[in-house]
């Protein structure tokens, strides 16, 4: 059972290339497959092409999900980037 989890972008830039690295390399730790939706289109997470290709800007509504072996520790972790980021609350 995949493990998912919503989002509101709060930081200004939305996630930009700094953060969307940070948001990479968080779930590239992880056996568990990671996407990000944003408006009916849905990337890998491990991708940095793929997340900088959805343009999440300020106030965007975003989910992320994780299937797999260790699906809730990916999404403990991830949810921690976006806040301590600023990205999201």
């Amino acid at each position: 059972m995949a493990e998912t989890k919503s989002f509101n972008i709060i930081a200004e830039a939305g996630i930009h290339a700094r953060p969307a690295t940070l948001l990479v390399q968080a779930a590239s730790k992880f056996v568990s497959d990671v996407t990000l939706s944003y408006q009916g289109k849905e990337v890998n997470l491990k991708s940095i092409m793929g997340v900088m290709s959805l343009g999440v800007g300020h106030g965007a509504d975003v989910t992320i999900k994780a299937n797999g072996a260790d699906e809730k520790e990916a999404l403990e972790v991830i949810t921690k980037v976006m806040v301590d980021e600023g990205l999201a609350k």
